[in-house]
């Protein structure tokens, strides 16, 4: 399985929500094979700007492109299949098996050979597609579960990855489990991803940048040792001292 890497671009990007502005005039930038964390306090705009993406949230204004697209001109169905997503719940459907879970997309798509594309992704997050395929959303752990919401995201091949909190509503066991896990899959396979996460410590880990979110603005983009080495405000100083994260 590989994928190229998209170029994903917002610039001077609002939206409000009644008199509140969950962003305010933001600007972001991944390059191709580029994970960014999201971070930032609750209500801080962090999954309006990754809905962004994939215009599961449409902006009052600015723009969002993926590569040369596009978002706001470009058919939404089209768009949310060509870009992975993976919610903190996992978002599997219930009444399907496994293996019908990860093949949805490339089915979607018409691609060649569904079934081995959702085997191939079943692998790569570390499921044994002999022992998994067959089985049911709720004879699986929630680490299990989130594992093969993955593999959804990733079945079809797409140059991006969108991730809401995807380890957030795990213990912590399974969560560092699933961290080494996209550790390791961004080892083998070159794409962007963007995720969001309360955890700075796991931003720290995961991340190639850091965008740390308050009140609809970035307060800091900066690699994480960046980050660690000099916070620019001195709301990132508390955000890494409340998080136990060493400056």
């Amino acid at each position: 399985m590989i994928a190229s890497g998209a170029t994903l671009v917002a610039e001077s990007v609002s939206k409000h929500y009644g008199d509140v502005a969950a962003l305010d005039r933001v600007s972001l930038r991944a390059a191709p094979g580029e994970t960014v964390a999201l971070v930032g306090e609750s209500g801080s705009g962090k999954t309006t700007l990754l809905r962004c993406f994939n215009a599961l949230t449409v902006p009052d204004a600015g723009r969002v492109q993926v590569d040369d697209m596009d978002v706001m001109r470009t058919d939404a169905v089209a768009l949310r299949r060509r870009i992975g997503y993976v919610q903190q719940d996992g978002g599997l459907l219930p009444h399907w098996s496994v293996q019908r879970n990860v093949e949805l997309v490339p089915r979607l798509r018409r691609m060649p050979d569904p079934t081995a594309l959702a085997r191939d992704a079943l692998t790569l997050v570390g499921l044994d597609p002999e022992r998994y395929s067959a089985r049911w959303p709720r004879e699986l752990s929630g680490g299990q579960r989130q594992r093969v919401a993955i593999a959804r995201a990733l079945a079809a091949h797409p140059d991006a990855v969108l991730l809401d909190e995807p380890f957030g509503a795990l213990d912590a066991i399974t969560r560092g489990e699933l961290r080494e896990a996209f550790i390791g899959l961004r080892a083998r396979i070159r794409l962007t991803a963007l995720f969001v996460t309360h955890d700075l410590a796991e931003a720290v880990e995961l991340a190639d940048r850091i965008v740390v979110l308050r009140r609809g603005r970035i307060e800091q983009s900066a690699a994480p040792c960046d980050l660690l080495a000099a916070p620019a405000t001195e709301y990132v100083t508390t955000l890494l001292s409340r998080a136990g994260v060493r400056t």
